[in-house]
């Protein structure tokens, strides 16, 4: 085998050979000389390198001028105000290749680093000119509750402590072959540091530090893991699509298809497909109605805790609260002012929903109703005034 170094003698003799040959005049009907003056030979090898390498640095120095691309200066800039996670929520490479998009592309929109939140976002719109519009939070979402405590496990796995490994056992361990199998792989995917492993083996994701980059959600060889809007905080923490029995069987906190979500929800946001429950987020309310139906446990409701109704002197008894309330809290004579049961109430916000004098305060969904309110009472103010001109 040729190494480096014989390579470099080799090729450090031929040179002096050929520069010893034009020296002394080999060849072509030259004299050749008896001797050759070493010290010479290498001033002349000398002269002659440096005398090509001259003529090839003049020219590359021509070429990288004259054919030279001019790059827009505002990539550094946006580059720079990026976070430089690299984690490809943005839908790029890296984030030097967002960076270019955003800028040489009009369609990229400046908000698409998650990492970097609202201040970066800003930064990219002021570099580029362009529009900044809000961003949704996201946040990244577990769809299993089934940890080693209430799921059971096929046979006993002695691999190696990871999940795209364990799952190359027969799909894993456990007897829900959709649901989380619990060694970690999404915690040390996160780059961020915004999971952690719960004593029963599933993730726990921290909000205040998860970035919604989806870098777990990748590595979820179960897919377990989705990112959605933080707004969101009803779900079905389930993802298997077994039938109701099995389920009922694997897991203790599984969805079993049973269907009383979908006849509950007056938003008909939820709904039963391939032996699973799914609430439609453009649809659902928050009311949480669904999760105190669920006969497993299997919605889960991520307001730590919900503020409860509360009517005010402007009821005018209409009895709507009283009629809608799908749990009776609220009751009264009509025409007069009416009270809530405090120890009833969900906080669901339905009553708040429909009362038409927006008597109703307190609930979670109290802020949007009110501006939805006084917004329709704007435009009817606005209609009667033209109309009277």
């Amino acid at each position: 085998m040729i190494t480096k170094r014989t390579a470099s003698i080799f090729t450090f003799a031929l040179l002096i050979f050929c520069s010893s040959a034009l020296y002394a005049g080999v060849g072509a009907g030259v004299e050749a000389k008896e001797s050759v003056d070493l010290i010479a030979v290498l001033k002349f090898t000398a002269i002659f390198l440096g005398g090509i390498a001259a003529v090839f640095g003049i020219g590359l120095a021509f070429a990288a001028k004259k054919f030279a691309v001019q790059e827009d200066p505002r990539i550094d800039q946006v580059s720079e105000s990026l976070a430089h996670a690299h984690c490809g929520a943005c839908g790029f490479a890296g984030c030097r290749q967002y960076a270019e998009a955003v800028v040489m592309k009009p369609e990229v929109a400046p908000n698409l680093c998650t990492p970097g939140g609202k201040a970066t976002a800003e930064s990219v719109a002021k570099i580029t000119g362009k529009e900044m519009t809000q961003l949704e939070p996201k946040i990244a979402r577990v769809f299993c509750q089934g940890g080693r405590s209430r799921s059971s496990r096929r046979f006993k796995y002695e691999g190696i402590e990871d999940c795209k490994a364990a799952v190359l056992a027969s799909g894993g361990d456990k007897s829900c072959i959709y649901g989380c199998l619990g060694y970690g792989t999404c915690f040390r995917a996160c780059p961020f540091d915004a999971i952690r492993m719960s004593d029963d083996a599933l993730p726990v994701i921290d909000p205040a530090k998860c970035t919604a980059c989806g870098m777990c959600a990748l590595a979820c060889p179960k897919k377990v893991i989705e990112i959605l809007p933080m707004a969101k905080e009803v779900l079905v923490r389930c993802h298997s699509k077994d039938k109701g029995a099995a389920t009922k069987k694997n897991c203790q906190v599984g969805c079993i298809s049973c269907g009383i979500c979908e006849k509950v929800c007056p938003y008909n946001a939820a709904v039963v497909e391939n032996n699973l429950s799914r609430i439609n987020l453009d649809k659902c309310k928050v009311c949480g109605l669904c999760v105190t139906k669920c006969p497993t446990n299997a919605i889960m409701d991520y307001i730590p805790k919900r503020s409860k109704a509360a009517i005010t002197e402007k009821c005018i008894g209409c009895h709507k609260c009283v009629t809608i309330c799908p749990v009776n809290a609220p009751s009264g004579e009509r025409k007069k002012l009416h009270t809530v049961n405090q120890e009833k109430c969900i906080g669901c916000g339905i009553c708040t929903a429909n009362c038409p004098v927006l008597a109703i305060q307190g609930t979670i969904n109290y802020p949007e109703v009110k501006e939805a309110f006084e917004a329709k009472k704007a435009a009817a103010a606005k209609a009667k005034a033209e109309a009277q001109v």
